[in-house]
């Protein structure tokens, strides 16, 4: 099978489309014929050496949506059933930029039935750590949340499933975003920066550290998506971030809210597998709305 991976660390000129053995399933585990797979963020600090694994080869790729091609034991998966899954992993040989990845059952869940496959691989990665990241605040409905970088991936959905649980959300990114985000849910919009102490909540998708935690009102709570870059907690401000897990059930109930409209999936390109380099070089130019996704 045809997989996307690096073997020397550097730009999008470094990705390789390689051949390479299908992946067997083990005990508890499935193989997924993949149909879709986004390319996100950590794909490029994987291609940069950002988590190490210098002279091995590595894959790229934690999101899959695709059908069921095979089970090994102890699975309640059968063949030709539509997935999604998360398949995390900074430094392994594949990843689910592939024909085909295998995974743990556990981590698998329905795919969405009113979407395609393209839109699909677009949940699994940055949906869970838009919902784990609400769970780490454990704010409760009539709150207020500010979300950084909230056009993103991880943003978007935060200002989904935050106005579902009733808060209430103030998106922050740049002033050509805003449509967008009312649209998404998101009560209020700024735009530069924001009061200082206002919030019960932050979740900073966009990385901005000290500055975001500054936010947060006495007590409140700061989040972010960088795990161990959280800044030191000040004013009685808990800080700290979402290590993203895979976790079939509470997918299974992310794609049911995709299913019941609650949830927007965005895609911004499609690239076939072979130009996974120009999906990176895509990636670093910035700006994207959406995500990219590779479809082998």
């Amino acid at each position: 099978m045809r997989a996307a991976v690096v073997k020397t660390f550097g730009g999008p000129e470094a990705v390789e489309v390689v051949e390479t053995e299908v992946p067997e399933p083990g005990a508890r585990q499935v193989r997924i014929k993949v149909a879709a797979a986004t390319l996100n963020p950590v794909d490029a600090g994987v291609r940069g050496g950002f988590f190490g694994g210098a002279g091995k080869q590595i894959g790229f790729g934690w999101d899959v949506a695709g059908t069921v091609d095979a089970t090994g034991v102890a699975t309640a998966w059968s063949v030709g059933e539509e997935v999604v899954a998360l398949d995390p992993g900074m430094v392994r040989p594949l990843g689910t930029h592939a024909e085909y990845v295998v995974v743990d059952t556990d981590a698998v869940a329905k795919a969405p039935a009113t979407v395609d496959a393209v839109h699909a691989a677009t949940l699994p990665l940055n949906a869970l750590t838009a919902e784990q990241a609400l769970e780490l605040l454990e704010l409760e409905a009539g709150q207020t949340l500010l979300v950084t970088g909230a056009a993103g991936a991880v943003g978007g959905f935060a200002i989904q499933l935050a106005a579902h649980r009733g808060l209430t959300v103030t998106a922050l990114a740049r002033e050509g975003d805003e449509e967008l985000l009312r649209s998404l849910g998101a009560a209020h919009f700024v735009s530069g920066t924001a009061e200082a102490g206002a919030y019960d909540g932050v979740l900073d998708a966009a990385v901005l550290g000290g500055t975001a935690l500054e936010w947060v009102r006495d007590g409140g709570a700061y989040v972010g998506v960088r795990p161990g870059g959280h800044p030191e907690p000040v004013r009685g401000v808990r800080s700290t971030a979402v290590a993203v897990t895979a976790d079939g059930a509470r997918l299974a109930k992310l794609a049911a809210l995709v299913d019941e409209g609650v949830l927007t999936l965005r895609v911004a390109e499609t690239y076939p597998l072979e130009e996974a380099a120009k999906a990176h070089a895509r990636l670093d130019q910035g700006g994207v709305r959406g995500r990219l996704v590779l479809v082998p």
